[in-house]
């Protein structure tokens, strides 16, 4: 049997209601931002619990549009050592200096503790990610914090649609969220991205950097520097259809992960998962490999057997990455070396069939035998 590490696919209703959202969109000659783009942005704000929403084209073009919108050039802004790229480049393009910080083992995020050690007078942000979709527990008293030292907190919530804490959504803490619709997400459009923030005047200034400054979308009248950061109508006929599913989604992983938790408590309870304290969108599953078992091997052996691993969060931490001296990610992040080298994510997507999980279970179990008869 094949276990593939993922599968994105469309029911066939999805697919019926997206291509009649199209066939509108065509027939009405409206293919740039519009009416369903208004929808999405409106539906997300309420679903979130945010004044704002703001579509854009990419979840990467979100978190740069907050960054310039913040104006950090030459700011320093705090990121997680732990993180995709995007996050570190886009205040690196809107010309900030980035400073790392290491993680927090129990959410793969940062700690409060770590912020604070790396902190200086220069800071002037902080950028939390909600890695696989787990909000940290210690949100509010991170946001507490930065709100006594005058510093922004923005929330990088990428993998954490839907995702809470303490009854409030992911990206509503801080003075922005952002979030990807790219292919591998909880819900995807393909490419796409959207901001939420309950600031007024942010959300205002966002809404014209998307659309080269221009306080009215069609009016050739510029009071500001801007891109074309918007998204199209057409990706958000499939960004909305997508959405109208995202609790049922959740369900679906969650169910799954139950399954594994209950299977590594009863079986293997030395590999620690990195468990979320409220909602989780679980756009990953976390496992922790003990220092006994290899985890490259356990991933090839795995391998050999058909069952493909999702891509870990992350493997190559940013100091790790090969463009890391030209930009000067500097210092020694000992917990995001040891984790990101000792993690694996099992398969988890609603379309994971239960016999697809009892032979990843299986499978598992007898390579960790394997490996540990090895020794």
């Amino acid at each position: 049997m094949d276990v593939p590490a993922l599968d994105i696919a469309f029911s066939e209703q999805e697919r019926r209601i997206i291509m009649e959202r199209i066939d509108d969109c065509l027939s009405r000659g409206a293919l740039s931002q519009g009416r369903y783009v208004q929808e999405l942005e409106e539906r997300f704000a309420r679903y979130v619990g945010v004044t704002h929403a703001i579509a854009v084209n990419s979840g990467t073009s979100a978190i740069e549009a907050v960054m310039r919108v913040l104006e950090v050039k030459g700011q320093e802004v705090l990121v997680p050592a732990n993180t995709f790229i995007a996050t570190a480049s886009s205040v690196l393009f809107a010309g900030g200096h980035v400073r790392l910080v290491d993680i927090d083992p129990r959410t793969f995020s940062v700690s409060l503790a770590e912020i604070k050690k790396q902190a200086t007078s220069r800071t002037r942000g902080v950028i939390i990610v909600h890695i696989g979709g787990i909000v940290t527990p210690e949100i509010e008293e991170i946001r507490q914090w930065c709100d006594e030292q005058g510093l922004w907190l923005f929330e990088d919530a990428a993998h954490a649609h839907g995702s809470r804490m303490a009854g409030k959504g992911a990206g509503a803490f801080g003075i922005a969220g952002s979030y990807s619709f790219f292919a591998t997400k909880i819900i995807t459009s393909g490419e796409g991205g959207i901001i939420v923030t309950n600031d007024h005047s942010m959300a205002e200034k966002l809404r014209m950097f998307r659309n080269h400054g221009k306080p009215q979308p069609w009016e050739t009248y510029h009071t500001s520097l801007g891109n074309n950061y918007r998204m199209s109508d057409i990706t958000a006929t499939i960004a909305l259809t997508q959405f109208e599913r995202l609790d049922a989604i959740i369900e679906q992983r969650e169910a799954i992960a139950n399954r594994y938790t209950s299977f590594f408590t009863k079986n293997l309870p030395d590999f620690e998962i990195v468990m979320p304290q409220d909602r989780c969108s679980w756009y990953k599953y976390i496992v922790i490999v003990p220092l006994d078992v290899d985890s490259s091997d356990l991933k090839d052996r795995l391998k050999e057997k058909g069952v493909s691993l999702q891509g870990e969060v992350y493997a190559t931490p940013l100091h790790r990455q090969p463009i890391a001296a030209s930009l000067q990610f500097s210092g020694e992040y000992p917990l995001a070396d040891d984790y990101c080298r000792r993690h694996i994510c099992l398969p988890i997507y609603p379309n994971l069939t239960d016999q697809q999980i009892d032979y990843v279970l299986a499978v598992f179990l007898s390579v960790v035998a394997e490996l540990r008869g090895q020794q």
